[in-house]
């Protein structure tokens, strides 16, 4: 017996209004433990509370768990929050649960680190391939265009370190052709991974010049490696920023940070999501700008916003 077409009504005005008066967007991290992702946390709760909205803060222990990840949205599909800003640990893994999303009408902006599907309604990220470009240029002003250098990356499959790898590589390439790249070696998101890769990069060229380390965890093993060593002739250029890592650039282990602005990234994904709830569609794209910083940079405080960004923003507001 076929329901009356009342009845059929009347349940598709109980799920609008069940989702019209859901004030909860979910935020989905890559991982929870780094003062990047915390700055993400800040930016998008302050968008959310601007627009009468809480945030659900929830990610996976690992930032190498996709399958933690999935679980994590769908969770939040089936709940019909208002709406999902995504990082997605893996560019392939994410797509039918962001297609799901899409399907049931919720807004789901991805950040950070991009997804294969068109079916998202913006993506917010550091411009990463020029983030990569940015560190090659410093490597290669720094060896005279020449030398051995060797890349210290996340993991296969995440975009946004996939592509600031390949804009360090291309970079090199063409402005830099007597320097030899040795490839990446991969951290798979551990600090500890990481610093052994780069020991073993160490070992296996003694001549090794320079590294480009790609994310947090892969520079924190990196330098740490070097420290291990007492190797301050290989110039580390690292991505991201963390008080260690701050300190490291001060005390010379690290020649320069690439940073973001991940305070910018969490607000702005956020306000992407607001806007469209309230009947506003926000551009399909962003691009925000990454920083190289030196020691000169930071005795000159040029870049404190983006070394503080949650502080320097939350109180003198976005």
């Amino acid at each position: 017996m076929r329901p009356a077409p009342l009845l059929l009504l009347a349940a598709a005005l109980l799920t609008s209004c069940q989702q019209a008066g859901n004030k909860t967007i979910g935020v989905v991290p890559k991982g929870a433990n780094h003062v990047f992702w915390l700055t993400v946390k800040a930016g998008a709760e302050k968008a959310a509370a601007e627009s009468g909205y809480t945030v659900e803060w929830n990610a996976p222990a690992l930032e190498i768990d996709a399958k933690r990840q999935q679980d994590i949205v769908e969770s939040m599909v089936n709940r019909k929050l208002a709406g999902i800003a995504l990082a997605p640990v893996d560019k392939k893994a994410l797509v039918n649960i962001v297609d799901r999303a899409n399907t049931a009408g919720i807004p789901t902006v991805i950040y950070d680190s991009d997804v294969d599907t068109p079916n998202r309604l913006s993506y917010i990220a550091t411009d990463n391939k020029e983030g990569g470009r940015l560190a090659a240029r410093r490597i290669g002003e720094l060896l005279g265009g020449k030398g051995k250098v060797g890349v210290i990356g996340f993991m296969p499959g995440s975009a946004s370190t996939m592509e600031r790898e390949d804009g360090f590589v291309e970079e090199i390439k063409a402005k830099f052709p007597n320097i030899q790249l040795l490839g990446v070696q991969f951290g798979m998101a551990d600090r500890a991974k990481a610093m052994a890769v780069t020991e073993n990069l160490m070992t296996a060229h003694p001549d090794l010049a320079a590294l480009f380390a790609d994310n947090e965890s892969s520079s924190s093993g990196a330098v740490q490696a070097l420290k291990s060593r007492a190797n301050r002739a290989v110039k580390l250029v690292a991505f991201d920023a963390s008080d260690a890592l701050v300190t490291d650039l001060k005390d010379g282990w690290i020649d320069s940070l690439v940073l973001q602005d991940p305070y910018r990234m969490g607000y702005d994904s956020v306000k992407a999501i607001t806007s469209k709830l309230g009947g506003v569609a926000p551009s399909a794209r962003q691009d925000l700008p990454a920083t190289l910083a030196t020691r000169d940079d930071l005795a000159a405080g040029r870049v404190s916003k983006q070394l503080l960004p949650g502080f320097v923003q939350v109180s003198g507001a976005h």
